[in-house]
């Protein structure tokens, strides 16, 4: 990986105003992989004044043309993808075999559906004598997370480019790396100056004068509940429009009539996917006490196979924690079941054989979990899953939403109608049934503490507009 030392603003490479370089390391060694600069207040602050500068021109385009653009933009990604991978795999430990086919691939797909979508423009309603219509939201600033770096500001920048707003991104500061592909790729795709922007940095100085900058008419951030909240609190201060993707602790819930082996075998996978750093994992598998035994033996032997690797092997299913900070959270959460009365079934803290550099941690299975303990109720963003009995359909319910998060989750049984009846008390953003398919262009967000609005599909473009209502006179002259 090579360093980078400028910032994307106003179209063009431009050196940032502060001296100060953040180093990227690759969990797997332990080394430094690159550096990137590390952005300042003023330089957030000259790219939302470039972000500014554009809007005019970019939100009076066409739908059809942003459409082009957008097309060209998903070109210009796909021809990186093996880079792109490559890049992810390196910066966050994600497995070569998840890296290609979701963090490189998944963005692309997003793109172009944004593209697809608006090709034929987006018809203003009707309601009596009123005429609606979408207008930009404006200057969005875009501030994302570190698990899926690509694919988080692709779920912003896509939409709000076809809405006509313009972008200021500030990436992870523990993964930006790919962030520059992205802005290689904008600029090659031939978007104007001043409508895409990046500025590295940290969340207090140039997250936060992003959120707080007058100029800045929505923040849309995904990552931790308490950064979301301070996000909204500093932007509550101008009355900035908000978009939060936060955490989750999502159920897997297994009735008594349920294909048991294919939904552990599902599960667990599910709930170790990028190393169990993903928001939507399913961290909680619920499973009735008739076939409770039965799962736990069917767990253990699907998380064995999880065994940590080179992440750039592409025979890997598991990969390094991100980070040593990530890593001893981990393994304090592992700590805090056993002593809250949780029994490993496989897995626990010890370093993994051969694991004698990187951040690694086993696939980890918990049993005789507690519903309010603590590694049922607080996100690890590990490979750590927790195995609950229920004794009837109604328990498994409230233990469902015995969560102060809901983003995602799923329900198993051989009657569909049922799981569907039941998926729909859950109260989630999102829930699969019966493994149904991840579907990018459904709506995508949280109840609760989980977030507010919704990203990808219509409901995402919906997100970076506001609506005007223009009366029309029903006088003739």
């Amino acid at each position: 990986m090579r360093d980078r030392d400028a910032l994307y603003i106003d179209g063009a490479w431009t050196s940032p105003l502060g001296g100060g370089v953040i180093a990227v390391e690759n969990p797997a060694t332990e080394q430094t992989l690159a550096t990137v600069p590390e952005g300042t207040a003023e330089d957030a602050d000259r790219a939302v004044r470039a972000a500014r500068a554009a809007l005019p021109a970019w939100s009076a385009t066409s739908y059809k043309e942003r459409s082009e653009l957008l097309g060209r933009l998903h070109d210009a990604l796909a021809s990186r993808e093996e880079a792109i991978a490559r890049t992810i795999a390196s910066e966050v430990g994600t497995p070569m075999r998840i890296a290609t086919r979701i963090q490189a691939k998944l963005p692309q797909t997003v793109v172009a559906g944004y593209a697809e979508m608006i090709a034929g423009g987006i018809p203003d309603e009707r309601t009596g004598n009123s005429l609606i219509v979408r207008e930009p939201a404006g200057v969005v600033a875009a501030i994302t997370p570190w698990n899926y770096p690509l694919h988080q500001i692709t779920c912003k920048l896509a939409p709000a480019l076809a809405a006509g707003c313009t972008i200021v991104i500030k990436p992870s500061e523990i993964a930006p790396l790919v962030a520059y592909e992205l802005m290689d790729a904008v600029h090659e795709a031939g978007l104007p100056a001043g409508v895409v922007n990046l500025v590295p940095g940290y969340g207090p100085v140039v997250g936060e004068a992003l959120a707080t900058h007058p100029e800045v008419d929505m923040v849309s951030f995904t990552g931790s509940v308490r950064a979301g909240s301070r996000v909204a609190e500093l932007a509550a201060g101008t009355v900035k429009k908000v978009a939060l993707e936060l955490g989750g602790k999502s159920a897997n819930v297994i009735l008594d009539d349920a294909d048991v082996k294919t939904a552990v075998k599902v599960g667990v996978s599910n709930a170790f996917l990028n190393g169990g750093q993903t928001c939507t994992a399913w961290t909680r598998m619920l499973v009735h006490q008739d076939l409770y035994e039965q799962a736990l033996d069917l767990a253990k032997g699907f998380a064995e196979g999880f065994v940590p690797g080179d992440p750039l092997d592409p025979s890997t299913k598991l990969g390094p924690m991100v980070s040593k900070a990530q890593l001893d959270r981990v393994r304090g959460f592992i700590d805090t079941g056993v002593a809250e009365g949780a029994r490993i079934v496989t897995g626990g803290t010890a370093t993994p054989d051969g694991a004698d550099r990187g951040h690694y941690v086993s696939a980890t299975v918990l049993a005789d979990v507690d519903q309010d303990a603590t590694v049922a109720q607080e996100e690890i963003f590990g490979p750590v899953l927790s195995v609950i009995p229920f004794r009837d359909e109604d328990e498994a319910l409230r233990i469902a939403n015995n969560s102060r998060y809901g983003l995602a989750g799923a329900v198993w049984a051989d009657d569909q109608d049922r799981a569907v009846a039941f998926a729909r008390q859950v109260r989630t953003g999102s829930i699969d049934v019966n493994g149904g398919a991840y579907n990018p262009l459904a709506p995508f967000g949280g109840y609760k503490q989980s977030g507010l609005g919704r990203e990808l599909g219509r409901f995402g473009f919906d997100e970076f507009t506001e609506l005007k209502s223009i009366q029309l006179s029903t006088a003739r002259p």
